[in-house]
């Protein structure tokens, strides 16, 4: 993968809120269940909401609102000659590029305008429109507020403890909640949710076939990814590789429901499948990929 060095970084599609003091204190922190002490429970309570759209948090937090950001550091940052050796100017943007994707791509697709989200860097703990949240919840899109949300120390844990250390792992994560942002806009999540209140025994399958799809969704994006460009028109990337791929596909197989369950050492059990399994995210990551079209990624309409 390679960024293009002359384009120009957006920093107004990011809110920086880790310096507003956001992180002090802790709400009621989001239930894992089943998880074990140490390392593990960590890796098991940041993964669960890993790539997977952080849409329980107003059931299981108190309070509401939003911190206040300042993104004049981080203007300043991305706007230096070195900009791209940044995590948080290089994950910026990476946003940059979903973001004019789907502005394409929507209307194209779907019919709909795209309506921007911004991103949110917070440190150790947020206030959201979803509720009060904690680095553990991993990076999550809230619908209550339209804002995806992400602690950038979470990619040292994504490489150290799960070995998915390469750098394309970061825009698929990005990628995959943005996909869950234009579920929300086409009203994919809110029917998702109807449906789970009218047949509680397949919520957990119905949450499964959303998160394979803004799986699929990552594909898509990945395979158009070299084609965006700024607003200035400057093309983001110069390159994507086969390995880039590979890199969010073994990402993918790292953070199925049964890989997550067996590091934790427990008995692999599908009832409690959230986001699908090591297979299933490869499997529509790829199809996205492979087809380079969202309305391949109609996982609600067939069998998995």
């Amino acid at each position: 993968m390679e960024l293009n060095e002359n384009a120009r970084i957006d920093t107004s599609q990011v809110e920086d809120r880790r310096g507003s003091g956001g992180g002090g204190g802790m709400g009621i922190p989001i239930p894992i269940g089943g998880g074990r002490g140490g390392i593990v429970g960590i890796i098991i309570a940041v993964l669960v909401a890993l790539v997977g759209g952080g849409f329980g948090l107003n059931a299981a937090t108190n309070g509401g609102g939003s911190d206040q950001g300042d993104n004049t550091a981080l203007e300043q940052k991305c706007s230096a000659q070195d900009a791209l050796k940044q995590l948080d100017c290089r994950n910026t943007l990476y946003v940059n590029s979903i973001q004019a994707y789907w502005r394409t791509a929507m209307p194209e697709v779907f019919g709909e305008q795209y309506q921007p989200s911004r991103t949110v860097f917070f440190s150790q703990a947020v206030s959201t429109g979803c509720g009060r949240a904690d680095s553990g919840v991993g990076p999550f899109y809230c619908p209550a507020d339209d804002l995806v949300y992400i602690d950038l120390t979470f990619y040292r844990l994504l490489a150290d403890q799960l070995g998915a250390e390469g750098e394309f792992a970061q825009p698929y994560v990005l990628a995959h909640e943005y996909g869950h942002h234009v579920q929300d806009l086409l009203g994919t999540e809110a029917q998702m949710r109807r449906q789970q209140q009218r047949d509680p025994n397949n919520a957990n399958a119905l949450s499964v076939k959303l998160e394979l799809q803004a799986d699929c969704y990552a594909g898509a994006w990945a395979k158009n990814a070299t084609g965006t460009s700024n607003a200035q028109g400057q093309k983001i990337f110069k390159s994507i590789t086969d390995q880039d791929i590979q890199q969010a596909i073994d990402t993918a197989e790292k953070i199925g429901d049964d890989a997550i369950q067996k590091r934790a050492g427990r008995p692999v059990n599908p009832d409690e499948f959230t986001h699908g399994t090591s297979a299933q995210r490869q499997q529509w990551f790829t199809k996205g990929y492979s087809t380079g079209d969202p309305k391949a990624c109609d996982t609600f309409g067939g069998t998995l």
